[in-house]
Formats: structure tokens, sequence, C-alpha cells
């Protein structure tokens, strides 16, 4: 079984937008719909968990009614603190119907133009290993700084990479990789793949995609605007 995890916890303050950003309508339609649409019409997953805080639900749910295409939805889940909180959380409600040895699909409702073929090599490159992460390799020369004011060291740029969403792990290893944080150095997590990295569990990389961008900023939200006003 491969469980989709959706992130969307999130209160979009960064935006300055007056509700999360997962909620805006484009094209008539919330951003998380996107995103419930593409993994629910997937044939290789199975159940789709909703991390979302209890003031969203109903409206999420309205998009469950038109965009969930296979009924695929099997619960809601708590917000934590921080989004690492949210995942373990999420973890704990997927692990009631799912085994330890399935896959769970980490996924943001922020990032509503994943496709079809990187879910795919998510879950086939997952196959013989602990979990998978699409990167993107960094374009731009990359400095190190201390203090935030004079670069103190130049860093490798063949050696960095950008992390992507989906992520997909073995649900029983990372879960517990999750649970030993608790419940304070979860609160410090940054990134998905950190935890699994920090337990030592067999991570590869896949190639990302340029067009899976995350909106965290207006520019990014009008890109996404731009490109479903050209796909009408």
């Amino acid at each position: 079984m491969a469980v989709a995890l959706i992130l969307s916890g999130g209160n979009g303050v960064r935006m300055g937008l007056d509700i999360p950003k997962q909620y805006v309508e484009v094209n008539g339609r919330s951003v998380i719909s996107y995103c419930i649409e593409r993994l629910s019409r997937h044939e290789r997953i199975h159940a789709i968990q909703i991390v979302a805080s209890s003031d969203w639900q109903a409206q999420i749910r309205q998009s469950l009614e038109k965009y969930d295409i296979n009924g695929k939805f099997r619960g809601f889940s708590t917000p934590g603190q921080n989004r690492q909180l949210s995942v373990y959380h999420g973890l704990e409600d997927v692990r009631k119907y799912a085994e330890d040895s399935d896959v769970a699909l980490v996924h943001d409702a922020a990032r509503p133009l994943v496709s079809e073929q990187m879910i795919t090599d998510c879950l086939e490159a997952v196959q013989g290993h602990d979990g998978a992460v699409p990167v993107l390799p960094m374009k731009d020369t990359v400095y190190q700084s201390i203090d935030g004011k004079r670069i103190s060291g130049l860093v490798r740029r063949s050696e960095i990479y950008a992390g992507q969403a989906p992520e997909a792990f073995r649900i029983g290893a990372y879960y517990e990789a999750n649970r030993r944080l608790c419940p304070d150095r979860i609160l410090e997590i940054n990134g998905s793949t950190e935890p699994a990295v920090m337990a030592g569990m067999d991570i590869v990389m896949i190639a990302g995609d340029e067009g899976n961008f995350k909106i965290t900023t207006i520019e990014d939200l009008k890109r996404f605007q731009e490109i479903v006003s050209r796909e009408r």
C-alpha cells in the first residue's frame, strides 16, 4: 500500500494573505484541490491522509467531493507546532490502517503541480530502500556565512542539492525515526528527510522537476495562476 500524506496545516503568514495559500482559489478551485486530484488519480496511490486544521476541514471536504476522483480519502490529522510534528501526527493516524512495510508519500498542499511521473518515480525508487527524495542540483554558487554578514566559506555546488516533495518513506522505519525525536528535537527539524538521515535510513535521491515548485511567495502564486490559465 502507498499512502499519500498531504500536509496542509501551514498558515501562510509569510505571503501576507488573509487565508493560507493552499486554500487560495485559482481558476475557481483551491490550490490543495490540484494535489488531491493528481494523487487520487494515480493508480499506485491507495489512500490519502490530510493534515489540516479543523477550521479548514469543511472546505477541504468540498474539494474532496469533487476532486477525490477515486474516493481515496481516509481521514484528517491534527497539525503540529511545526511541519515535522505535523508529519508525525499524520504517520500516527496512517499506521492505524497501513502496515509498517507500506510507503508514505509525504507531499505539500502548496505543491499543486506534482506530476504523475514524479509520483511514479518516487514509488519506484523506494523499492529496495527505506526512502526516496526528489532533488534539484544547485545552479548558483553557494556561500557559507557564520554571522550572516560576511562570507566565511564556499560550499561545493556539486555536493549540494535542493530537496522537493513528494518524499517516499517506509512507514515503520520513518515513524520510529520521528518518534525518537519527540517531544523537543522534532521541533528543530526543517525538512521531512532529515529525521530519516539522522536515523541512518537508506535514502536515495532521484531527479526532481523544476515545474514541481512550492508556492511560498506571491510571485510563485502568480506563476501558478499563469500556468493554470494557459492549460485551460
